[in-house]
């Protein structure tokens, strides 16, 4: 039996929280080698059973730009041999209408759009400058909800910018805000490079709150390179917002961002839940198998401290 931690509620936190488990796609594509479809698969379906509520399966990206993900729409289409309609429920990525045309062919009804709240990171990531990434966006939300699906929009570098430093919180609200607008459902708004503090995410949430953006509209995305994450989910929880973006095992970077390291490892997200006695509905001994079964495809440690504390609990 997995060790769990004492449950000591605090007051004023939510009462439940969403988990979207982010591991397969972004946890995944930064990887050198390159991981068969199957073991993707098999990856995602260990964490569909153990009770993650929305787990991102790939991009729809050109393989030129992130060879980890050139075999999406083939493992898009095993999975749904293997779930059924389930798999159709499963988020891709889609950086343009091209990626979305393949999405809609699969018939699938979650996608999102991953943009940036800085222009060096704009210039680097999608060869767009700040003003004309939504150029891009604007047709490929607009199709996806013509076709009944449903939009997350990625705010990246939105406490940080390697190249830029600091981020002002206005631009990253005006960023957001443009998505909105757009017609995306949910806003992620992500610590790329691990930066963020705790008055910095209640800061942001609050801007983002006297621009009429409540909380249910985000998303937070945290990346531990400071060992700040969990501390961050605290702030956000305290500042209401109920979705925190994780990546099963602490998997992750980025691609185009060389200081971006791990992400908040969903393990760990989900001992601190279970602690606050927040509701997550994540089995966390399954979650940690296929964690540390990745790792083993992977082979290498995980790198979330809860996979580790309890593989040595277990032997």
């Amino acid at each position: 039996m997995t060790a769990l931690p004492m449950v000591v509620p605090e007051a004023g936190l939510p009462a439940k929280v969403t988990i979207y488990e982010v591991g397969p796609r972004d946890g995944l594509q930064n990887e050198k080698s390159v991981v068969p479809t199957e073991v993707k698969a098999a990856f995602i379906t260990r964490l569909v059973d153990a009770g993650l509520p929305i787990v991102e399966a790939t991009s729809f990206v050109h393989p030129d730009w992130v060879p980890q993900l050139a075999d999406a729409a083939d493992l898009m289409r095993g999975l749904t041999a293997d779930l059924g309609d389930a798999a159709r429920q499963l988020p891709v990525l889609v950086p343009n209408q091209r990626g979305l045309d393949r999405a809609v062919e699969l018939g699938l009804r979650h996608v999102a759009v991953f943009a940036s709240a800085t222009e060096t990171f704009a210039s680097k990531n999608l060869n767009r400058t700040l003003a004309s990434q939504f150029e891009m966006f604007e047709p490929t939300i607009r199709q996806a909800l013509d076709a009944g699906m449903d939009v997350r929009g990625y705010v990246s570098m939105c406490f940080g910018d390697p190249w830029e430093g600091a981020v002002p919180v206005e631009q990253v609200v005006a960023v957001g805000k443009r998505l909105l607008d757009l017609g995306v459902g949910q806003l992620s708004l992500g610590d790329t490079i691990g930066v963020a503090t705790a008055g910095h995410v209640k800061a942001l949430v609050a801007a983002f709150a006297d621009a009429g953006v409540g909380c249910e509209r985000l998303a937070l995305h945290f990346h531990d390179t400071y060992g700040q994450a969990l501390t961050n989910v605290h702030a956000g929880l305290q500042a209401g917002v109920t979705t925190y973006d994780a990546s099963a095992g602490g998997l992750g970077g980025c691609p185009y961002a060389k200081s971006a390291t791990g992400n908040l490892a969903t393990e760990d997200l989900v001992w601190f839940l279970t602690g606050l006695g927040i509701e997550h509905g994540v089995d966390l001994e399954a979650v940690v198998a296929a964690s540390a079964w990745m790792a083993g495809q992977l082979g290498r440690p995980s790198p979330s401290a809860v996979v580790r504390a309890l593989a040595d609990t277990a032997g």
